[in-house]
C-alpha cells in the first residue's frame, strides 16, 4: 500500500505565499514522478507542476514564474511553494504520484496514486 499524505495550503492573502508538502509512504521500489494537479469549482481537474526523478519539471503556463516544485527523493516527499497568489488560485490541490511499488509477490508494479487533496483559498 502507497499513502500520500499533504500538508499546507489554507487562506492566502492575493501577492501573498503559501506552500505545500506531499509525502509519500508505503512499499515504494522507485519513485518516478511526483506532481501537483488542482481541481477549481465547475471545473476539471489540471495539472500544476511536475517533477521526474531527475529533477526535471514541468509547469502550467497559468503558474509560470509564480510557483516552484521541488522534492527531497530520499523522504519520498515533493513541495509546492506558491507565490503571488491570484484569486483564480483557488482550488483543491491534490499531490500525484507515478511510482513503482512492491506488489504482493514483491515484484515490483507500477501504480498512480493521489492525495486526499488540501484546499487553497485565495481572497483578501
Amino acid at each position: 500500500q502507497v499513502q500520500l499524505v499533504e500538508s499546507g495550503g489554507g487562506l492566502g492573502q492575493p501577492g501573498g505565499s503559501l506552500r505545500l508538502s506531499c509525502a509519500a509512504s508505503g512499499r515504494i521500489f522507485r519513485n518516478d514522478k511526483m506532481g501537483w494537479y488542482r481541481q477549481a469549482p465547475g471545473k476539471e481537474r489540471e495539472m500544476v507542476a511536475t517533477i521526474t526523478s531527475d529533477d526535471s519539471t514541468d509547469y502550467a503556463d497559468s503558474v509560470k514564474g509564480r510557483f516552484t516544485i521541488s522534492r527531497d527523493s530520499a523522504r519520498n516527499t515533493v513541495y509546492l511553494q506558491m507565490d503571488n497568489l491570484k484569486p483564480e488560485d483557488t482550488a483543491v490541490y491534490y499531490c500525484n504520484a507515478d511510482l513503482l511499488s512492491w506488489g504482493p509477490s514483491d515484484e515490483p508494479t507500477a501504480g498512480r496514486y493521489w492525495g486526499q487533496g488540501t484546499q487553497v483559498t485565495v481572497s483578501s
